[in-house]
Order: structure tokens, then sequence, then C-alpha cells
């Protein structure tokens, strides 16, 4: 405490001797540092004015570093240098750096033709750009080609292989159902890509391998239009049963790991089934659940329209007229009031 008491005495007369301009300054570095810990407290967050303050003061005076508190003076050196690097950067950035920009118009058609032809190369593309009057140097064209370009094999393996061949493809797939008194029923099903016709469903609550090739027995018991039947990684898709499904004359087509949409019909089902119909019901047993899906396939087939058939149902549904001047529309429930089917009927009154 003495030691303290003579060191604030000595500063005391030494300050009785120095000049106003230089107390002054003194006094506005502590002032500073003083409002600094007030506003942030103890450990203070340094802001950018903090900064520019003492790196000033570090320029204007020779003693700033006797009165600096809350950081280090290499810290202060640290943030000049920093200034000093990013001011150069600026006043050395061109305004206009390399060569121009290629025009908008002309990037977006070079990534339209990488997307639309995945095996096409930069010097492909260079040369449809040519045909087309488009003057741009090959190296240009590389620059602007899409970074992350999937395999030319894997888009022409699922989403043109599905496109091409949807009229001949079939997909196959499980879904889980939890009873009323918590058991867990599975649910199989076989549907047709073209049309979305559900050729064949089954309920059990104990799937073999066994079990699915008696189904698909039971899905092609003779010679169809499908060529090629779609089914995931599961377990219960043995050797067996890809070797039934090669002996019904199909190509069997696993999907990738973990790639849902490459069996999307499918999986679009199942959300549809569940969206739609299990949702709203609890299922007591097998044959409660198969009598659900008996009536919700028929719905499914014959009166809901379908955003991917062009609003059509799988099974073609025609378009009524009223057979009336005045008729009336009525509603016709399936799948127990679920849903329903509009029709025209011609009332004895007026509009019903």
């Amino acid at each position: 405490m003495v030691f303290r008491l003579l060191e604030l005495l000595f500063h005391g007369v030494r300050a009785l001797f120095r000049s106003t301009s230089e107390l002054a300054i003194e006094n506005v570095a502590l002032r500073q540092q003083l409002s600094t810990f007030v506003s942030e407290g103890r450990r203070p967050q340094v802001q950018l004015h903090d900064r520019l303050f003492w790196v000033a003061l570090r320029r204007l005076w020779g003693r700033w570093t006797d009165l600096l508190v809350f950081v280090k003076p290499d810290t202060v050196v640290r943030w000049h240098r920093e200034g000093f690097r990013k001011y150069w950067r600026w006043r050395s950035k061109s305004k206009t750096p390399g060569r121009p920009p290629l025009e908008a118009r002309i990037a977006n058609l070079v990534g339209k033709m990488a997307a639309e032809n995945p095996d096409w190369g930069a010097p492909r593309i260079h040369g449809e750009l040519l045909k087309l009057g488009l003057e741009v140097s090959e190296r240009t064209v590389s620059r602007y080609m899409p970074k992350d370009r999937p395999k030319p094999e894997s888009i022409e393996s699922w989403k043109i292989f599905l496109r091409n061949h949807r009229p001949e493809l079939a997909g196959m797939d499980f879904f889980a159902v939890p009873t009323a008194t918590f058991r867990v029923l599975y649910g199989w099903f076989a549907i047709g890509h073209e049309r979305r016709h559900i050729l064949h469903f089954g309920v059990t609550d104990h799937p073999t391998a066994a079990w699915v090739i008696q189904q698909l027995r039971e899905t092609f018991p003779f010679t169809t239009a499908v060529r090629r039947l779609v089914f995931d990684r599961d377990t219960i898709f043995s050797a067996q049963v890809v070797a039934t499904v090669k002996s019904f004359e199909l190509k069997p087509k696993r999907m990738s790991f973990r790639s849902p949409w490459q069996n999307g019909v499918a999986e679009r089902w199942i959300q549809t089934l569940r969206r739609e119909l299990l949702d709203h019901v609890v299922v007591f047993n097998e044959e409660h659940l198969r009598t659900l899906l008996g009536e919700f396939v028929k719905y499914y087939h014959e009166d809901r329209t379908h955003l991917g058939l062009a609003k059509h149902a799988p099974t073609t549904r025609a378009v009524e007229r009223p057979a009336a001047d005045v008729a009336a529309v009525v509603s016709l429930p399936r799948v127990g009031g679920l849903h329903h089917r509009y029709t025209w009927r011609a009332p004895e009154g007026a509009w019903m």
C-alpha cells in the first residue's frame, strides 16, 4: 500500500512539469479505456473504434505504451499491420480485373447443355456454341462447366432409364402397419409405372422370401407387358427371390443404397396410402387390413385422379356430361366414406 501511494505521488509531481497538450492526450487515453471497461465489464470486447483510436495514438504519441492497460502493445501493432494490408489491398484492387465476364445467356446455355447431356465435355459444348454463332473460347466454356457433375452412367441408369422404359417397368415394396393390439402387419404390393396400376398386394405378419415368391407367382401368372421389376436392397429380397423374378422372364433392377427416388412410383403410393387411408383408421387384424386395402385399391384405380396421369385415373375414367338441361351432382361414398366420387344424376326437381 505504501509503495502504491509513493508511486501515485511520483506521477502527480511528474505531471506538474508536463505540457498541457501531453496531459490532455494522456487524459483522453485513460478516459477511452475507462469508458470501455464501464460499457463492457472486466473483460472488454475490443470494438473497431477502439482499434482505430489506439492505432492513431501510436502514430501520434511516443508514450502510448505507458498508459495502455486493456490490451498488450503488441496487439495494437498487429492491428496497425492488418489495417495497412487491408488499405493497400483496397488501393491495389483493379476495377475490371482479368478478362471480361461471359454473357449471362451464354453461361446459362453452357449449364443447360451440360445438364441435358451429361456425357458432353467442354469441347463438345464449345462446338455446339460455335454452330450457334456464339464466339467463345473452349477454355472459357470449361470454366463455366458445372463442377460437381454426376457420372453419366448413373443418370443413364436411372432417370433416362425410367423414362424410356416406363411402360414395361413395375416396382415392388413393403410397408408396415401397426394394429390395435400393438402387432405389426406387413403389406406387400407391386405397382406398374406406366398407369400407376396396383398389380397385386398381400398382407402378412411374418414376411419371408418364400411368401414374397408366392406373391410374385400370383402377380405374374402369365406373360405380361412388364419386363423389368424394380425393388430395394431389403434382405428379404434374397437371391432366391431374384432367381424367381428371372424365371418369370423379368429383369430384376435393384435400387442403389439409400436411393428411394429410384423406385419413386412405389414410394409415392405408400405415401398416398398412409395419407388417405391408414392415418384415418385403426387396423384390427390381417383380414381387416386386407379388406381396407381392397376397397382403397378399387377407389384408387377407378375414381381417384392423379397428377402424374394428367388428372386421369389408372383405369381410364370417362368424362361425364349431364344428360338433361337440369341435372344434379351427387356424391358416391368410397372407402367407408373417407373419399367420394362425384357424378351427374338427373333429379326429379332442381339442383341439389
